[in-house]
């Protein structure tokens, strides 16, 4: 059996032509012609099935060790079919620091349709525990799924999946998890104990700001049939061109994200010792054997930071030139954005604060630029910003003296 790297490269053949060509074909066709009435086609319509997608969507498959993967128009599409598997009545137990559109999506979308979220920190062990198992005795029984994030965005805490999954089946929950940030190559959850995983192959696995699109992988096959179901029927198909995009990011994912992983943590250290720079979250900066207790192989290319009191983080990143200011991550290029405004913005105030992600966090994604080149620019960076508070702390002496 080829090993991970090949995978990324070879993926496995779907067996739809002879031509002997190096990449797997682009099939722009919406139907495809049956040979007979009482013939049952691989495909016939692109909706149900399509030669490109399946391509894609069994290299996830092989790359996540599951049974069946699904591609899907964007993350937030494979979001919503992998939540459209479950009634109403069914509660599901979220983690309490989740990406603005999931939060949105479950708490302003599904819970229309009865869906009951339940709120937990799924780094406390008693806490998922407590939630999963919900209350019978008053009415409220185990949830249906729990739903949180490897590393969570933006404050990268470190969630356990096996730990998690051993809860969570004692229940009869299934246990979805969203590996966005640290992909197969950092870590397998369905080999840790998840049935579900999902990832916004945007970021990581297409890797170059050109697509968007969304990929789950189920362990077994019974729950497979309920989310192709979804899939089928909800229609929020990722287009053959898009799908072939993904597999040419997907061969370079272990080349970038090294370097991008290499890059955070030197940017991490840089941003640890600046004076104006109060916290840093940053799995790296932690020792490595907790990281591998959790499953994981790395720390990722994703960080954040919060500035000093006075400083503000507007300044910070206007005055950026390197960096690009914009949300999405996992790409080769590097992108700041600030939490409270950009991504996270669908979080009422309360609810970010309650959770940590306050005004002064600023999230960096780490490109495979010259780190040199990225420390440079965030120095120059907080020196404007510094300069522009000094300038402020002097009008308002001014303002008083002439009071």
């Amino acid at each position: 059996m080829a090993r991970f790297n090949t995978q990324l490269v070879h993926g496995e053949p779907v067996n739809d032509n002879d031509t002997r060509a190096v990449n797997p074909p682009i099939y722009n066709s919406s139907t495809f012609a049956f040979e007979s009435v009482d013939a049952m086609p691989r495909w016939d319509y692109a909706r149900s099935g399509n030669p490109t997608r399946e391509y894609l969507e069994r290299q996830i498959a092989q790359l996540e060790h599951g049974t069946r993967g699904f591609a899907f128009a964007s993350g937030l599409a494979a979001i919503h079919a992998v939540l459209s598997i479950f009634q109403p009545g069914n509660r599901i137990v979220a983690g309490d620091n989740v990406y603005g559109g999931s939060y949105s999506q479950l708490n302003e979308h599904f819970n229309r349709w009865g869906l009951e979220v339940t709120s937990a920190d799924t780094r406390v062990l008693e806490d998922v525990e407590r939630a999963v198992a919900g209350d019978p005795k008053r009415g409220i029984q185990p949830a249906k799924a729990v739903y949180f994030e490897t590393v969570t965005n933006p404050l990268l805490k470190v969630n356990d999946v096996h730990a998690i999954a051993e809860i969570a089946h004692r229940y009869g929950t299934i246990v979805i998890v969203d590996n966005t940030f640290v992909t197969p190559y950092l870590q397998n959850p369905l080999d840790l104990g998840a049935d579900i995983v999902l990832h916004s192959a945007t970021k990581y696995l297409a890797g170059h700001s050109d697509v968007i699109a969304g990929l789950v992988v189920v362990k077994d096959e019974q729950i497979g049939q309920r989310v192709y179901f979804a899939q089928n029927r909800l229609g929020g198909v990722l287009a053959p061109v898009e799908c072939d995009s993904v597999r040419k990011g997907i061969q370079t994912l272990a080349l970038r994200l090294e370097r991008q992983q290499e890059n955070a943590a030197d940017v991490a250290k840089y941003l640890l010792a600046h004076p104006l720079v109060k916290k840093v979250y940053y799995p790296g900066l932690t020792d490595g054997e907790d990281l591998a207790a959790k499953g994981l192989r790395g720390a990722g290319g994703v960080l954040s930071f919060e500035v000093v009191d006075g400083i503000d983080p507007v300044d910070v990143l206007d005055n950026l030139r390197l960096f690009r200011l914009a949300v999405s991550l996992g790409a080769v290029e590097s992108l700041a954005e600030l939490p409270c405004r950009m991504t996270h913005f669908e979080l009422p105030r309360e609810e970010r604060l309650r959770v940590g992600i306050t005004d002064e966090l600023i999230r960096l994604a780490i490109g495979i630029e010259d780190v040199a080149d990225l420390k440079e620019d965030l120095g120059q960076a907080f020196e404007k910003a510094s300069e522009k508070h000094s300038d402020k702390w002097n009008d308002a002496i001014t303002e008083d003296a002439l009071a």
